[in-house]
Order: C-alpha cells, then sequence, then structure tokens
C-alpha cells in the first residue's frame, strides 16, 4: 500500500497557516522584507510540521498582493485595515489571498482555517470578527460556492 504525500495532509497546510501568520505579524509590525522573515522562520522556528512551500507561498505573495487582498476585505470592514489588530489582519489577509488565489480550496475549508488561527491568536471575540468579514468575502469572490443546488 501506497503512503499518502505528506506534504499534501491538511495538517501541514494548516500548521504553515499558522507560521505564515506569526510571520506576516512581524511583517506588519517592523516592516522588514517578507525574504528575511521567511529565512528567520525556516532557520529558528519549528517548521517541522509544516508544509515549507506553502509557508513561503503565503508569506511571499501576500505582502506581494497586500492592495489586492485588501481591496476585497475593506467594503467588509468597519475600520481602516491600519485600525485592526495586527493578528487578525493577518489572518484576515491569509483568508483573502486563499480566497483568490487557491480556488482549490473550498471556501469552507479557508473559513474554517481562519477562525481556527482567530481563537488561537486573536482577541477572545476575534474570530467572529474574522468569520464576519471572510464569510462576506467569499460570498462576493466565490458566489458559485453559496448558490444551492436545484
Amino acid at each position: 500500500m501506497r503512503q499518502p504525500n505528506r506534504k499534501n495532509l491538511p495538517g501541514k497546510r494548516a500548521w504553515a497557516r499558522r507560521c505564515a501568520a506569526q510571520a506576516l505579524y512581524q511583517w506588519q509590525l517592523t516592516d522588514q522584507e517578507p525574504s528575511r522573515i521567511a529565512a528567520q522562520f525556516l532557520a529558528d522556528q519549528d517548521l517541522g510540521k509544516a508544509d515549507p512551500d506553502y509557508f513561503r507561498e503565503l508569506l511571499l505573495q501576500i505582502p506581494a498582493r497586500v492592495a489586492e487582498i485588501d481591496a476585497v476585505l475593506t467594503p467588509y470592514l468597519d475600520r481602516p485595515t491600519t485600525q485592526i489588530d495586527p493578528v487578525e489582519c493577518a489572518i484576515l489577509r491569509i483568508g483573502g489571498y486563499e480566497l483568490l488565489a487557491h480556488p482549490d480550496l473550498s471556501s469552507r475549508i479557508i473559513l474554517n482555517e481562519a477562525i481556527e488561527l482567530a481563537k488561537v491568536f486573536g482577541a477572545e471575540q476575534g474570530h467572529r470578527f474574522v468569520n464576519g468579514v471572510l464569510d462576506k468575502v467569499a460570498r462576493t469572490v466565490r458566489p458559485a460556492e453559496f448558490v444551492a443546488p436545484p
């Protein structure tokens, strides 16, 4: 019996998101080069449980596409991104990026992963805020996923 490719197991991507949320938080606060932060994380952090390629993708692509991501988030925010808690902002940007760039992932998975990250790292009710924003974004950028079958 063939073993599944461990790189593609959901746990590895979830762990990559967790590490990316921390690295994006650092990027937002320090404005360091994302590639430099990635190198630090890959050298210093325990990424053994994570998909390092997905971690790199999130950390490098989200800053590169931050204007596009923020543009889809902004209509559903009650304040500017600069006033959102940096942890929750990083999580929203991960979810926004995945909704835009990963049609291979269902919006339900993306939202669930973002909510779990917000429960771990965000403020007490931060997961509700993240869920509310990303649910509206998902319905806008992926309306076909929310149409009831005939």
